[in-house]
């Protein structure tokens, strides 16, 4: 099977322009594609993954994957898919954020001399000219025809900065740049990109001529990464340190039964003739599927030595209610009280929840556990004394810490 073939096997492709010409170059290993990552943390997460992953897959055709950290687009932050302003971040901040996204990507792309190239459109935001941008940049873009966009039409009730309103133009002009600096030919994205990845494809082809090469396709990227980026109790990242691999194997190992079979033709790499077997798989087969999606998921991410010890911490955990190595959270003193310290303190110290009053919620609907016993009082309290060998923290089937005190 060819590769665009198996892109859309895989579910991944939404939309498409010049779907033939598409086929040749990625089929042929000629694409040389880009992909935006706006650094708005300091680590990668669960919805930026199958964008990794997407990359890997066309390098190991023979395509060429650049990385384009937007530092400058950062500055203004995409209204897609947002009902409010995205919160300003310092030069500083975003610098920070797209060392800490070299690092990550490094472990899925080959940026060796020739395979890749990891570009920040900083390098020429920054330096432009207002005026010089209005005249041979904004004549080429119809402002009703922005309007209509789906991006912007979500923000107009609630209030569109004309900060905001200029993203379109501005990730346009990324394309434009790309292609003229690289000979960058593609440009992949989210199906919630489809308007600003148009306009640049049309902005390369009204500057350079209709036979421009200058292509679009559009994948279930954010769409779908936004939904399984999420937990209730905050992002999955791909930093160990901020989701460690235990809980990145949990996440995926509780996914939904609905989901879990999307996932693994989008996300893995095994083949499809072997998921297509799956398939067929029902009951107690999906948690199988289930294991084989988390192990595969946390192999690429941390490694399989890691992979094998969240699988192996699993295990124990499902069958003693404890495991080694599982996350952990460490109270100090000041965390207790006279000595104690009550049940909803501690569900927030654990990071299972984010407040007193969800924890609230928690105890009163039975779904909080330590040590494998149910608490249903909200005003239980726990000696600092049982902290010393630990005790396991439960919130729901899928949330759990050990905690233990200096």
């Amino acid at each position: 099977m060819k590769i665009y073939d198996e892109l859309v096997a895989r579910g991944l492709v939404a939309q498409v322009t010049d779907e033939d010409e598409i086929k040749e170059l990625i089929n042929n290993g000629k694409a040389t594609f880009y992909i935006g990552f706006d650094p708005t943390a300091d680590s990668l997460h669960v919805g930026h993954f199958m964008a990794l992953c997407l990359m890997k897959r066309l390098q190991m055709a023979g395509n060429k994957p650049i990385a384009l950290l937007g530092g400058g687009t950062g500055m203004i932050g995409d209204p897609s898919g947002r009902s409010d302003m995205r919160q300003m971040m310092t030069p500083e901040t975003i610098q920070h954020n797209c060392d800490c996204f070299k690092e990550q990507m490094s472990k899925f792309i080959d940026f060796s001399e020739g395979k890749a190239l990891m570009v920040n459109n900083a390098d020429w935001l920054m330096n432009l000219n207002y005026v010089d941008l209005l005249r041979e940049v904004g004549s080429h873009f119809s402002v009703n025809r922005m309007l209509t966009a789906e991006c912007y039409k979500q923000r107009m009730e609630k209030g569109l900065s004309f900060l905001e309103f200029n993203y379109m133009i501005m990730q346009s002009y990324d394309f434009y740049e790309l292609f003229q600096k690289y000979g960058c030919n593609m440009q992949f994205g989210g199906d919630d990109q489809w308007s600003n990845m148009l306009g640049g494809t049309e902005l390369i082809r009204r500057k350079l001529g209709k036979n421009a090469c200058a292509m679009t396709i559009t994948l279930l990227l954010n769409s779908e990464g936004k939904k399984m980026g999420k937990t209730q109790s905050g992002a999955v990242w791909l930093d160990p340190n901020k989701t460690s691999p235990f809980e990145f194997y949990q996440y995926w190992r509780n996914v939904g039964d609905a989901d879990v079979l999307k996932c693994i033709r989008m996300l893995t790499f095994l083949p499809l003739e072997q998921i297509d077997e799956m398939d067929k798989w029902e009951g107690s087969e999906l948690n199988k599927a289930k294991e084989i999606l988390a192990y595969e998921l946390t192999k690429l991410v941390h490694g399989e030595e890691e992979a094998k010890k969240a699988e192996e911490a699993a295990k124990a955990l499902f069958t003693s209610g404890v495991a080694a190595n599982m996350p952990m959270t460490e109270l100090c003193k000041e965390d207790f009280t006279d000595g104690a310290i009550d049940i909803l303190t501690l569900l927030v110290k654990a990071e299972l929840v984010t407040s007193k009053s969800e924890a609230r919620r928690a105890v009163e609907q039975g779904g909080v556990a330590v040590d494998n016993e149910k608490v249903s009082d909200i005003k239980t309290t726990f000696s600092d004394s049982v902290f010393l060998d630990g005790i396991v923290v439960k919130k729901g089937k899928k949330n759990f810490r050990k905690v233990t005190a200096k």
